[in-house]
This record gives structure tokens, C-alpha cells and sequence, in this order.
């Protein structure tokens, strides 16, 4: 008999009750994210800004090179966006920029940003990992970034958002707060397996920058448009609580023509009323203390 496949197998789910409200009572929460992507040593990214990948196994140093933009020169513009703005958010982070780039690191941390550990590299996808594998990249990847940021994370969102069988689980048992790892809801909820506890934190791919501008060919300033469209219909129609996650890349966004956007989405975002602009992992705390 085929075998049931559920990103939460064996769990038991508890939904945020009816009325939840993020914090104040606001009724629209808004995550903004930024993601730092890197490879490990002998890899690679398997796309790039060409569009034409080169025979398999050939070094794509044009491809690795656009990456290795966010962390060198995209991040810092991000942080001077955030800081401007006056607003601080969950920052994906490879366990192997935290060897490359600590001095990095430790600013996005002394700034106040969540740090959400993304796998070791973009390579490391934990689907592919066995038990022994994943639980050892899990291991390798919290340790570095703790020691490179002096905080130890909390969070976490596989690459691709593509975790195992059997990753939120492992993630409970090594004290991670909550994943990222699912795209089946609007709004966090609560995963138990056996007496260990993490959060789901539901996301989405409607406003990120990667599909958004390299596989779909966008513009950028059209990511304005899907946010209106979003605010329109979710304060016309929506009676409870939702949720938006604006994501970019800093190897994507975080260049000159991509970062002008994201700061007017901010503006945006700050004008609003009814409203609540935090970081992922105070909204799960707040989650929790809902359902107590």
C-alpha cells in the first residue's frame, strides 16, 4: 500500500485559534525576508542570470559569481535599506558563509535581524540526506552560524524549502523554535512529536524576487503591483488575521536595480494601519503565548 506522504507525518497540529491577532492586535502581519545563499567548496549554482547552464560538471563561475554578489556587496546595501527604515527582519543564512564572511555576519546580528539557518549550502537540500546525513548538516550548520554570530538559531527554511521525511522531527529535537519548511497554510501553527514541540511557519513564493525576476523575467517595480493587489483583496474580503512574507535575495534585489523596490515596499508596508512588520520568529513566540 503506497505510504502517505505529509511534511508533518506522525504530528499532532494545533491551529492558532479564530481570532488570532499578530502583535498590538493587528490583524496584517508582514515578514520581510532576506536570503544569503551560498555553495559549498567544489560546487556551484545549477542557474544563473544566462539562462543557458553549461554541460553538466563544468564550473559555472559566471553562475557562482552572481551569487557571491549578495554576500559581498548586496547584504550591506540590504542592511543600510533596513537600518534606514528603521525595521528588522529574519535573515536566511547558509552555514557556510559564517566560515567565508563572520564579519558579515556578525553585523546582521548586532543590528538585530533573526538569523534563520538555510542549510549548510544550497547543495546540502535535506530531501536527498539520510537521517545520519541531515542531523549531522543540521548540527554543522546551527554550530557555525552560532559562532560566527554569537546567537544561536532558532529558525529554519531548507533550500528550496524542500526539507525530508523526517526534517521538522529532527528540527524539534535539536531545539529548533520553528521551520519554514511548508507552503499548506496562511498562518503558523504548532507541530508535536511525542514531547518535543516546533512551529510551522507557512510560506509562500507570490512575492519573491528569485522566480519573481529570473525565472519569470519580471520587473522589478511589478512586485509593487502584487503587493497592491494582495492589500486590496485581503482588506476587502479577508475577515481574520493573514500573513505576507516579501522576500529577496541579496545577490538578486540587493543589486541597484532591484533594491529601490524593496524599499518602497517597506514604505508601503509602514504606512498601513492595522498592521504588524516583525521579524518570523517573534511571531511565532507570540503564536505561543495565544494558545497558552
Amino acid at each position: 500500500m503506497p505510504q502517505k506522504l505529509d511534511v508533518h507525518a506522525g504530528a499532532i497540529e494545533t491551529l492558532p485559534p479564530a481570532d488570532f491577532r499578530w502583535p498590538g492586535g493587528q490583524r496584517l502581519g508582514i515578514f520581510f525576508r532576506v536570503a544569503l545563499e551560498g555553495w559549498s567548496d567544489d560546487q556551484w549554482p545549477g542557474f544563473g542570470p544566462m539562462g543557458n547552464p553549461l554541460k553538466p560538471g563544468t564550473p559555472d563561475l559566471n553562475a557562482l559569481g552572481w551569487v557571491e554578489y549578495g554576500i559581498r556587496r548586496g547584504i550591506h546595501r540590504i542592511l543600510d535599506v533596513l537600518e534606514r527604515q528603521q525595521i528588522q527582519t529574519s535573515m536566511l543564512v547558509c552555514g557556510v558563509l559564517a566560515e567565508r564572511y563572520p564579519e558579515t555576519l556578525r553585523r546582521i546580528a548586532d543590528a538585530g535581524h533573526e538569523i534563520v539557518a538555510h542549510s549548510w549550502g544550497m547543495d546540502v537540500i535535506p530531501a536527498y540526506l539520510d537521517e545520519a546525513a541531515e542531523r549531522a548538516n543540521i548540527r554543522r550548520t546551527t554550530e557555525a552560524l552560532e559562532q560566527a554570530c554569537g546567537v544561536r538559531p532558532v529558525g529554519w527554511i531548507s533550500p528550496r524549502a524542500s526539507p525530508s521525511v523526517r526534517t521538522a522531527r529532527l528540527l524539534a529535537e535539536e531545539g529548533y523554535e520553528w521551520h519554514g519548511d511548508t507552503m499548506n497554510d496562511d498562518l503558523p501553527y504548532l507541530v508535536r512529536f511525542g514531547d518535543r514541540e516546533i512551529a510551522a511557519f507557512p510560506g509562500g513564493m507570490e512575492m519573491n524576487d528569485t522566480p519573481h525576476a529570473i525565472r519569470y523575467g519580471n520587473a522589478p517595480r511589478q512586485m509593487l503591483e502584487l503587493f497592491d493587489d494582495w492589500l486590496d483583496f485581503v482588506q476587502r474580503h479577508e475577515p481574520g488575521a493573514v500573513r505576507l512574507n516579501p522576500s529577496i535575495h541579496g545577490h538578486v534585489f540587493g543589486r541597484l536595480s532591484g533594491i529601490g523596490v524593496f524599499e518602497e515596499l517597506i514604505r508601503r508596508a509602514r504606512a498601513l494601519d492595522d498592521t504588524w512588520i516583525g521579524r518570523q520568529g517573534d511571531g511565532i513566540r507570540h503564536l505561543r503565548q495565544s494558545l497558552r
